[in-house]
């Protein structure tokens, strides 16, 4: 087969192996690259779209008395689509429009000491803007502005922007746990599963303290809750998501987690400054509604958390489905293997239970049997090699193919007569012993992940020639 791919690689007539050559060269770079390609090509689109000029869109403003349709109109030919003005009674009302989440700000006007009442909670950048248009309208008429904070931030989060980093602490780890845990192939999917819900609950109570600790959000501890829910969301999704797009999972996980999530979850730029596309993402990306349920726990009197809460759960059932949906699609692949088997000699299942991505996991490999310790791949498949009478067999190669035939593992008896072998995903294999002066043998196996598979041969040797 070696010298095959070889003769392939570069045949005689010159031209053509060029040809192949260069064809192999690109498929290489392109099998590789596209991940890193998409990356950044969408930290430009959804990054600096959004980011590089932030105007504020539709921001919804009280105005107090009835001057509130003169502003509206002076504000649209100052800056179209900018403001959205709802007029109310008085201060009071004003202030509560604020405080209730009915709008993002609000304005009193008076000829000598016009007010304006911000949430810095719903972020700094935000509240720059509004300071300086209605610092303006305050000038117009003859009066200094008067800026009260309504819902003012915790000490330690001077920019109004500490949720955000505590969120995307839990965002990251909850992707790269799922990450790792593929290589994990001893571990079963109920032990994945279960390995992600204490991980999340551990990084929830480890980022709520922290932060407290740095002062950056107040003490309500009903946001461990939150954040446990956030971290189950991400992870148990990007999890459902690998038996589906495979060696694309990464860029899919990566796209909506972070890609989408970040740039539309107002927590860096307010939503009502990036354009229209990630504003309407805002309602349904589990980063903002986290966000938005954690700045109305901490900040405004539990506003509508329960709502934020339940999208945040909506993703926690779609990531349950998605898991469920994939092992149904296992097992089916494997009923329709055992009776392909059980008729005649077939072709391999069309969509094989391959929890592989490949530009996450190590290629399968061949381990010293009986191998353990910190760093060292747990084997998921073992076995041993004796002749007629018993005895080991040492040397004799092991070699596992795929159900397509290529080779994944060769490996070589020890001198006790075992070989062992990790890093193999989850499908069916062939595994045949075989050994210069002996019979060859075969074996059909099924890898599943947290099964770990022992199988063992015996080798007749090969009959003397009359």
């Amino acid at each position: 087969m070696a010298e095959h791919a070889e003769h392939k690689a570069d045949p005689e007539g010159g031209g053509g192996g060029s040809a192949s050559t260069l064809g192999v060269t690109v498929r290489t770079l392109a099998e590789t690259l596209w991940f890193p390609a998409f990356f950044f090509t969408g930290f430009l689109v959804c990054y600096l779209l959004p980011f590089h000029n932030p105007v504020p869109h539709h921001v919804d403003v009280a105005v107090a008395g009835p001057s509130a349709g003169q502003l509206e109109q002076a504000l649209a030919h100052q800056s179209p689509g900018a403001f959205d003005i709802h007029q109310v009674a008085d201060a009071r009302e004003a202030h509560d429009a604020v405080t209730g989440r009915e709008v993002t700000a609000a304005y009193v006007p008076d000829a000598h000491k016009p007010q304006l009442y911000v949430a810095k909670a719903d972020g700094y950048s935000l509240e720059s803007v509004l300071q300086k248009t209605f610092t303006k309208v305050a000038q117009q008429s003859g009066g200094q502005l008067q800026v009260h904070e309504a819902a003012p931030t915790a000490p330690g989060d001077g920019m109004g922007t500490g949720l955000f980093y505590v969120v995307l602490s839990c965002t990251i780890p909850s992707y790269v746990s799922v990450m790792m845990l593929l290589r994990a192939t001893t571990f079963g999917r109920r032990k994945k599963v279960l390995t992600l819900v204490g991980l999340g609950g551990v990084e929830s109570v480890v980022a709520f303290f922290v932060a407290r600790a740095m002062d950056v959000i107040p003490d309500e501890p009903l946001a461990i809750p939150l954040l446990f829910l956030f971290t189950q969301a991400v992870a148990l999704t990007s999890y459902g998501l690998v038996p589906f797009f495979k060696q694309f999972f990464p860029g899919v996980a990566m796209g909506l987690f972070v890609l989408l999530s970040m740039p539309s979850s107002s927590g860096a730029i307010p939503v009502q400054m990036v354009p229209g596309f990630f504003r309407a993402l805002h309602p349904v990306m589990p980063m903002g509604n986290l966000i938005e349920a954690l700045r109305g726990l901490l900040y405004f009197d539990g506003k509508d958390v329960w709502r934020h809460a339940l999208v945040i759960c909506a993703w926690v059932v779609a990531g349950v489905a998605l898991i469920a949906l994939g092992a149904w699609k296992e097992r089916r692949a494997a009923r329709k293997e055992a009776a392909a088997e059980g008729g005649a000699e077939a072709a391999a299942p069309a969509e094989p239970p391959v929890e592989d991505p490949a530009i996450e996991l190590p290629q399968p490999s061949a381990v010293a049997p009986h191998s353990h310790g910190m760093g060292l791949r747990e084997p998921n498949l073992t076995g041993r090699v004796t002749d007629e009478g018993g005895r080991p067999l040492p040397g004799v190669a092991i070699t596992v193919t795929g159900t397509h035939g290529r080779e994944l593992v060769r490996a070589i008896t020890d001198q006790h007569g075992e070989y062992a072998a990790a890093g193999l995903s989850a499908q069916f294999v062939n595994v045949i012993a075989s050994s210069p002066d002996r019979l060859a043998a075969v074996a059909r196996l099924q890898i599943r992940d947290g099964h770990p598979l022992r199988h063992d041969f015996r080798l007749e040797p090969r009959p003397v020639p009359v």
